[in-house]
Formats: structure tokens, C-alpha cells, sequence
């Protein structure tokens, strides 16, 4: 099918595109490398203090963020294994079709491809994901997390950032002779 986009309006496509799943790889590297420490390392469900606010503490969540449906029967494993495989295809795609100079969204993208995948392992393989980053205060304690999760948020606060002031920033060509 072709472009019906205005000559004027088209950027080049992004240049290098494999970096950013290289992000999205170091990415999932990391959150299982250390999912793998703290599972070699701590005991189930006992905190290791590190600051007043910050525990280091091993749980399992069989469900999606804070938990959500983790107090069912196994079903919403696949369900969620389904979600993340559709969110990480379309969000290569989506980075296949970026124009050049759009690094924040590349970036933004990769970190949530290697923050789902992380996680999509854990869930296939395991059953459940790994979370160990507990943060807390008084008594009252924030839901556990790991560096998958982490990569994901940061991944969505640069989509935000972008869609604010990125589009600025974005660069066009144009098909007309620069002002003289």
C-alpha cells in the first residue's frame, strides 16, 4: 500500500532501530539478573531493611499491578502472558514506523518492551512475577515491584513527556528550498 502522506510531511524512518530493542534487551537482562539475586538471596516475605522507607523483600504476584486479579485460579496468567505478547508486538511495530529524531519515544518504547517481557517471562515460566522493591511508610506500604516494573513507568512517563513537548522537537522535511 502506499504512503499517502505528503512528501513535504515525511521524515526518514528512524535509522537504526535494532539500538532500541538492544535497550529493550539490557532492559530485560537486568530485571531478570536481579530477580534471580533476590530469589537466590532472600527468604519468602521477610523485609531486608536497606533505608527507614526502602525494604528489599521477595513476594510473588500472581496478578497484574498492585496485584489485581492475584486472588483467582491461574487463568489471568495466560491472560496477562496474552496482554503483554500484544502490547510488546505492537509496540515493535511501533517503533519500526518512528521517524528519525523521534529518540524519546524510542527510548520510551524500549523501556516498556523490555519492562513487558521481563515480566511476560516471569508470569510464562514461573507462574508468577518477581517483585522486591518495597517501599514504605509508617505503617503503610506502597505494592512491591521490580525493575521491570520500574522500566515500564519510566517508559510511559517519557510517552508523556514526548506527547507534550516532544512533537516540537520532531524533525520535518521538506521537499522546499530553504529561504534565502
Amino acid at each position: 500500500m502506499p504512503d499517502s502522506t505528503p512528501a513535504a510531511d515525511r521524515a526518514p524512518a528512524m535509522h537504526r532501530p535494532l539500538r532500541w530493542l538492544l535497550l529493550a534487551l539490557v532492559v530485560v537482562v537486568l530485571d531478570l539478573g536481579t530477580k534471580l539475586l533476590v530469589t537466590q538471596t532472600l527468604a519468602y516475605g521477610r523485609p531486608v531493611e536497606v533505608l527507614p522507607v526502602f525494604n528489599l523483600m521477595l513476594l510473588h504476584n500472581t496478578g497484574a499491578a498492585f496485584s489485581f486479579l492475584a486472588d483467582h485460579d491461574g487463568w489471568q496468567r495466560w491472560l496477562f502472558a496474552a496482554i503483554a505478547t500484544g502490547a510488546v508486538t505492537g509496540l515493535v511495530i511501533w517503533l519500526k514506523r518512528l521517524r528519525r529524531g523521534e529518540v524519546m519515544m524510542a527510548a520510551s518504547l524500549a523501556l516498556i518492551m523490555g519492562g513487558a517481557v521481563g515480566n511476560l517471562y516471569d508470569r510464562v515460566v514461573l507462574g508468577y512475577v518477581v517483585d522486591f522493591l518495597s517501599f514504605h511508610w509508617d505503617n503503610w506500604y506502597f505494592p512491591a515491584f521490580n525493575l521491570a516494573d520500574t522500566a515500564i513507568c519510566l517508559g510511559a512517563a517519557g510517552m508523556i513527556l514526548d506527547a507534550l513537548f516532544g512533537a516540537k522537537n520532531t524533525p520535518k522535511v521538506s521537499s522546499e528550498a530553504p529561504h534565502e
